[in-house]
């Protein structure tokens, strides 16, 4: 975006971008959302493997090949598993690199549904900011459980020093994924000696399979997170579309009622 500098980011596998599989649900949901078509020209989906690149050329605009020599993440890389961390860290070592290029970026897993334009709901003096599996009513509480999944980082010295200090992370808590590393090191005397300022994304909004948002008239993106299982995934990400037509269809209509506001999600995933 030429006005802020800033692009919205995203991470494939050829696991994800299989046709009918989770990327075309991400580009539908950019289709269907609330004034979110436009935002697509803004959207880099990076590949990490060839045939993920080769599927994401075929139907989207910005395709980035992040190939890693001698690994392979083409398959479903099974939660905790060993490939599993080597993409998790390999992301945010790319993410670290795209603020040392003075790029702000939005993350966002490809299984999260854009239903509505976040950036009005970012708090401006938040460095980074990240939506929560689950959010406890206080957008500074570092008791809030994040989720790394989704989030608005600017780029400045120091969101650069704290994603480096992140980043190795995975050497001092060895057989950790980058989420559960964020959850102890927010804490530390280090981030509020670099000053940076973390906020936590409200649910409300920001909503999840973990803790979905009980009003459509709010939400923003809906994450198909506490899921394991691509195929779980899938499922009831097709729910999250269905149950979003189904609102807009009758959000100015006369039956527009409290049950086309809410979710009937998580379904299998619950």
């Amino acid at each position: 975006m030429k006005d802020t500098k800033t692009v919205i980011i995203t991470t494939l596998n050829a696991a994800w971008t299989e046709p009918n599989s989770i990327f075309d649900l991400f580009l539908e949901s950019f289709k269907i959302g609330n004034q979110t078509e436009t935002l697509l020209k803004h959207v880099v989906a990076v590949a990490l493997d060839q045939k993920a690149y080769s599927r994401c050329v075929e139907v989207h605009l910005h395709c980035y090949a992040l190939t890693t020599e001698g690994l392979d993440f083409s398959g479903e890389a099974h939660f905790m598993s060993e490939d599993y961390l080597k993409m998790m860290w390999r992301r945010i070592d790319f993410l670290a690199t795209v603020l040392k290029l003075g790029y702000n970026f939005v993350f966002t897993d490809a299984d999260v549904m854009w239903l509505r334009n976040p950036f009005q709901r970012f708090y401006p003096d938040g460095d980074f900011q990240i939506a929560c599996d689950y959010y406890w009513y206080n957008s500074t509480g570092l008791n809030n459980l994040p989720n790394g999944g989704f989030n608005y980082v600017k780029s400045n010295n120091r969101t650069i020093q704290f994603y480096k200090f992140w980043y190795t992370g995975k050497d001092y808590f060895p057989g950790k994924h980058d989420q559960d590393v964020l959850n102890k090191i927010k804490f530390d005397p280090f981030i509020k000696k670099i000053g940076l300022e973390m906020r936590f994304l409200d649910t409300a909004y920001f909503s999840g399979f973990c803790q979905p948002s009980k009003d459509l008239d709010l939400v923003i993106t809906m994450h198909a997170n506490c899921c394991i299982g691509l195929e779980n995934k899938i499922h009831d990400i097709k729910m999250v579309i269905d149950d979003w037509k189904n609102y807009m269809a009758n959000s100015f209509g006369e039956e527009r009622n409290s049950s086309s506001r809410t979710w009937t999600v998580p379904r299998i995933c619950g």
